[in-house]
């Protein structure tokens, strides 16, 4: 039997849920064997709110160990990797992405609407926070963090001390807990962070023999709606504290296959929201996006993501997918 492929893996329930899921389809699809190798992050061992923590805390540890030789590859979730490539290191595979939507868990099976005003809902992430606010419902949203479980806790638990939080719906689905969803929120509502519910399977770019592999779980289209979205949170120069979000879908169109992206960014308070949307080909899916993060800039979007810092060219963190 060959040696078995030594997959990293964050060792949160969710991750190790995904891991597992990326290692079984690659033994399927190639006989190969994959163990997983639990790593720490540091993230993982911080209790400081997610939009603090730092640009990659979630992915660092596990970088390093591929560079180490530590770990043969890498599964993580796409939108907790900076927008900088990383030396020496190749995204091989995109497998195909879950519902990148946002899900609401309230009490007594309500809907966003249904929630009366002072509702306490909880999310970890700013994105979500702003356009809660933008919605203009007079709920009180309160920044939490934590994994699904802990988050889930503060609803349906026994110590429940908020009406709703807000996941994400890939989150749930992978560790099997759709069941509790109340409300998959409408993108016109409630846009997506960028790459949200897509994963990335990353391998040092000199193991050729790997690369070559691991391309049996690309999925073509997930990867380009995740290159519009991330080439358009690039552009702007998005750090850990500016709510932006993007959104990309694949459509046939009169001539073939379209990509039609979605792209927002709202000021904290949610007084400010600015959305476009651009077409064009999976072929141009990273023009689509520098393009449209353009004509966002050219609306005022970099004195929004100004009020609240700036992180630097090609970064950002939105926090674990949790």
């Amino acid at each position: 039997m060959s040696t078995p492929l030594r997959l990293g893996t964050r060792g949160s329930t969710l991750a190790m849920a995904q891991s597992g899921q990326v290692a079984d389809a690659l033994t399927a699809a190639t006989g190969r064997p994959v163990e997983l190798v639990e790593v720490v992050t540091a993230g993982d061992r911080s209790s400081a709110p997610v939009h603090r923590l730092g640009v990659g805390v979630f992915v660092s540890a596990l970088r390093d160990a591929l560079t180490a030789g530590t770990i043969d590859l890498a599964v993580h979730s796409y939108k907790d990797l900076p927008t900088a490539d990383a030396p020496d290191l190749h995204i091989a595979a995109v497998p195909p992405r879950q519902d990148p939507r946002d899900a609401l868990i309230a009490r007594d099976g309500r809907t966003l609407a249904e929630l009366p005003p002072g509702s306490r809902i909880g999310t970890g992430a700013l994105r979500r926070i702003a356009q809660l606010h933008a919605l203009g419902l007079q709920l009180e949203v309160t920044p939490i963090r934590g994994n699904i479980d802990t988050r889930l806790g503060r609803v349906v638990g026994p110590d429940a001390d908020l009406d709703a939080v807000v996941l994400a719906r890939a989150g749930l689905v992978r560790i099997g807990r759709a069941d509790v969803i109340t409300e998959t929120l409408d993108p016109m509502l409630m846009l997506p962070a960028p790459a949200q519910g897509a994963l990335a399977v990353e391998c040092r770019s000199d193991d050729h023999e790997l690369v070559e592999l691991l391309a049996v779980l690309d999925h073509a289209p997930s990867r380009a709606a995740v290159v519009a979205e991330r080439a358009l949170l690039a552009t702007l120069e998005a750090g850990c504290s500016a709510p932006v979000a993007a959104y990309a879908e694949l459509a046939e169109g009169e001539t073939g296959d379209e990509i039609y992206l979605r792209g927002a960014v709202i000021s904290p308070d949610g007084s400010r929201d600015l959305r476009l949307s651009r077409t064009g080909t999976p072929a141009d899916a990273a023009e689509i996006g520098k393009a449209l993060a353009a004509e966002l800039l050219e609306l005022g979007a970099d004195s929004i993501l100004g009020q609240e810092g700036h992180a630097g060219p090609g970064t950002q963190q939105f926090g674990s997918t949790e």
